[in-house]
């Protein structure tokens, strides 16, 4: 069911691995045609042209054949060193029927062969820990920050101006949000060097807290997976891992790139089939997005929408295939499941990195992308469903898909299934305020289940590919997972990708010492809440769902940018207004 294509750039450890494939292309493409694309091209399955080919009947056969030579020729040998042929004659005719029970002691082997090698593809893969960047609070932004840098830079027209003040009120991130260093700067010093400074903050950071967490010293590392969509310097973020923490000569790294806020799931199935084939190994993975490089200094709106959801953050995870490490892990994986809708142009073409009109690089939304994202997660929940749903909801599911494919009922509306049958805990892709909401009322989701997806795109913004672990440790800070509950994170990223993963808890998980949690006291949880009450859409159909109906407006309604529950809610002091970037900066 898993699918793992290719795309993005991979660098690694090839081994060799291009020059057998082109080997093995040259054996079996046959004579080129003039004229005809490479497309053409069709891969012949290669065919056992003996039954020693199948799989462990030759090892069996040969394991065999040396037992039959270690039992039996003592005594032959012994007789012929003593020159009676005779005997060695008579000595080999008795053995002859037990020769002839080679072939079952090769079947026999054969099966063990089987058996083993079904188990060693059955390796279980174990999440160790994982640790969210929590960056310096000197990095806090809050609006008025970001419209002051934003109107110094001189890049923006007016009207690009008010659409980013206008997006930024109701995008569902609080005042409290992250931007790398050099975005503080008045105007923004957008090198690569700083983008290099924003790298090593947070995947130092990272890395270092999950090592601290787990225990773990960077040499007992044996794979390292990186992903980092649009900054890919040379060396690459996985080499300046490898070097800042002296990590072995022989760790097996990789560098994943271009494939969007996906990536972080994509890693994680790599690193999952890796422990597949290495056993009693740890893996690293360390998802982030890297923001001061790729901030957009142009008038398309539709590059604009970036700038007001992304923000500075990252994950680092641990994983391994050690039965030993059991009895402290955290999860077993259970499923990672792939969508890529690539070969669709609307669906390639929906995030889209390209130059506007000047010359300046961005990243472009365009309007075909809720449509796109929706057909995705079809797709994926379509592959998902008979490895998780209970069998009463696929016989419901299957029934429905008659009616209206089979029988033409075109009347009848396609059946949801009730994912939360499936699931206990839900860490959506915090892509913003519409995604989680949309999200959560298509799958029939309540409060207290996108509940961490809200509070992660509140108060980090859109990390990309580590917003799924800023809920995930929401979800064990704050709400607790019992042991055997099953946890599903599902992103979308450029390509177009949908991919989702599915854990299982090993034991009962109540983490207070996440850092990025800490703070999630003292009303902090319903100035989430507030603040989504206040900005939601009035058109959007899910938010009566949430209890999202807009406030009573009244002249205390934007305080400080957060507002109150209701209009029958007891009046609540005022909260502090954050302290802006300049009164940190004269403090630092």
């Amino acid at each position: 069911m898993q699918s793992f294509p290719g795309s993005g750039a991979i660098s690694g450890k090839s081994h060799g691995r291009s020059v057998a494939m082109g080997r093995q292309m040259s054996e079996t493409e046959g004579p080129s045609t003039s004229g005809k694309h490479s497309q053409e091209w069709v891969k012949k399955p290669r065919v056992p042209s003996s039954w020693l080919y199948l799989p462990g009947v030759k090892h069996a056969v040969l394991l065999g054949l040396a037992y039959a030579a270690i039992h039996y020729s003592g005594d032959l040998q012994k007789h012929i060193l003593t020159g009676d042929s005779r005997k060695a004659w008579e000595q080999w005719g008795s053995h002859t029927v037990e020769l002839k029970l080679i072939p079952t002691i090769a079947a026999v082997l054969a099966v063990l062969y089987g058996v083993w090698q079904w188990v060693r593809s059955r390796q279980r893969v174990f999440l160790l820990d994982f640790a969210c960047y929590k960056p310096p609070e000197h990095l806090k932004v809050d609006l008025e920050d970001f419209m002051t840098g934003s109107r110094e830079s001189g890049k923006f027209s007016e009207e690009s101006l008010e659409f980013q003040r206008r997006i930024s009120q109701r995008n569902g991130l609080s005042e409290e949000t992250y931007l790398p260093p050099a975005l503080h700067s008045l105007p923004p010093t957008v090198t690569m060097e700083t983008a290099r400074e924003e790298a090593r903050m947070v995947l130092f950071g990272a890395v270092q807290d999950v090592l601290d967490r787990t225990g773990l010293s960077p040499r007992d590392i044996d794979i390292l997976v990186v992903n980092c969509s649009l900054f890919n310097p040379t060396p690459s973020l996985s080499a300046m891992i490898v070097n800042h923490f002296k990590m072995r000569g022989d760790v097996i790294s990789y560098n994943l790139a271009g494939m969007g806020c996906s990536a972080g799931v994509i890693a994680i199935g790599l690193a999952q089939r890796l422990l597949k084939t290495e056993p009693g190994k740890y893996a690293l993975v360390v998802s982030t997005e890297n923001i001061t490089q790729n901030w957009y200094l142009g008038d398309d709106r539709s590059m604009l929408i970036p700038n007001t959801l992304f923000r500075m953050g990252g994950a680092a995870m641990i994983l391994t295939n050690r039965l030993t490490e059991y009895g402290r892990a955290k999860y077993e994986l259970q499923h990672v499941v792939r969508v890529h809708l690539g070969a669709d142009d609307m669906a390639y073409e929906c995030v889209y990195q390209r130059e506007d009109e000047k010359g300046r690089v961005g990243v472009e939304l365009n309007r075909d992308l809720v449509k796109v994202a929706g057909k995705a997660l079809e797709k994926n929940l379509t592959r998902l469903g008979p490895l998780v749903l209970p069998l009463g909801e696929q016989l419901r599911f299957a029934g429905n898909w008659a009616q209206r494919k089979v029988l033409g009922k075109r009347h009848v509306k396609p059946y949801v299934p009730d994912f939360t049958k499936a699931f206990n805990h839900f860490c959506l892709h915090a892509g913003g305020r519409g995604v989680i909401e949309g999200l959560g009322g298509q799958l029939g989701l309540t409060k207290r289940e996108v509940e961490p997806s809200f509070n992660s795109l509140y108060w980090y913004g859109n990390t990309s590919s580590g917003s799924l672990w800023y809920a995930l440790s929401y979800i064990e800070s704050c709400q607790r997972v019992k042991k055997g509950e099953i946890v599903w994170q599902v992103g979308f990223g450029s390509g177009f990708k949908c991919n989702s993963a599915v854990w299982k808890a090993v034991r009962n998980i109540h983490d207070t010492e996440h850092v990025e949690w800490m703070h999630m006291k003292n009303g902090n949880l319903e100035r989430c809440w507030n603040y989504v009450q206040e900005n939601v859409s009035p058109s959007s159909k899910y938010s009566r769902k949430y209890g999202q109906v807009p406030a009573e407006k009244d002249s205390h309604a934007h305080t400080n940018g957060h507002a109150h529950t209701n209009g029958h809610a007891e009046a609540k002091p005022a909260v502090q207004a954050p302290v802006t970037r300049s009164k940190l900066r004269a403090q630092h």
